[in-house]
């Protein structure tokens, strides 16, 4: 009988160990209570192909019950997409504060930065609220330009990129955004940010990490490989590397009776 040696006995176990970690989860949130985006369906089928080819599981929900503590804690980011208007209560809302306080990450689509306006927080998560869009088309051709390429989501894109969707025009733009991509407003009409009119963007917020793409109007921008790599390199750095760690969290005294 062969004995195994030391070193491989080793290997040999944390080959094990690694078989049996399970997926990193991704959530992925669309509960609309404004205009509701044809896209959602076809944005969630998309994250989960992304999730099966790069090893995490995606859970897809509409029920804002999932934000609770117990539940979050599941996850290693949130991803909301095409969400609209006033979708979490006060609890929910005090859950997910916690849970990027303890290291989770966000990932917001399109009409994410179209969502929750009474909670402050949140839009500095965001980073930016919608303020509006070009009219008649909404939908029109523009030249998106590639300021930093050292992010996971912009490694391999094209310093500009011509593309069809939904541009949004913002406003409370937070400072502290690293912008990746913006938008030449000459290259379209309907533009009212001016020369810095970002598009992409990420940030180190409350303890937590969260990427925005105003991509993904529609339902086509879901097929595009440039947008999907995009895209994955955003997931990415929302999931981080590490675990959650509650210990970090800031919790309100008395924020409920």
């Amino acid at each position: 009988m062969r004995h195994l040696t030391i070193p491989t006995f080793l290997l040999a176990v944390a080959g094990i160990a690694a078989a049996q970690q399970p997926e990193p989860r991704v959530l992925v949130f669309s509960k609309t209570t404004g205009f509701r985006h044809s896209s959602i369906e076809t944005g969630i089928a998309a994250v989960q192909k992304l999730g099966r080819e790069n090893g995490f599981t995606v859970e897809a929900t509409e029920d804002a019950g999932a934000f609770s503590e117990r539940n979050l804690k599941r996850f290693r980011a949130v991803v909301f997409l095409n969400t609209t208007g006033d979708i979490l209560d006060a609890r929910q809302q005090d859950a997910f504060e916690r849970y990027i306080q303890a290291g989770g990450g966000w990932v917001g689509i399109h009409s994410a930065a179209d969502t929750e306006y009474d909670w402050p927080w949140y839009g500095r998560l965001a980073g930016a609220y919608f303020e509006s869009h070009p009219n008649n088309p909404n939908v029109r051709k523009g030249t998106f330009r590639v300021l930093d390429k050292r992010h996971p989501s912009t490694e391999g894109l094209p310093d500009r990129w011509e593309r069809e969707d939904e541009f949004y025009n913002f406003k409370q733009i937070d400072r502290d955004i690293r912008v990746l991509v913006d938008i030449d407003e000459t290259s379209y009409e309907g533009g009212t940010n001016g020369a810095n009119h970002p598009m992409s963007w990420y940030h180190a917020y409350d303890g937590g990490r969260a990427f925005y793409t105003n991509m993904g109007h529609t339902e086509a921008t879901f097929s595009e490989p440039l947008f999907l790599r995009h895209l994955l390199g955003g997931l990415r750095y929302a999931m981080g590397t590490g675990s959650l760690d509650y210990g970090q969290v800031r919790p309100e005294e008395n924020r409920f009776t």
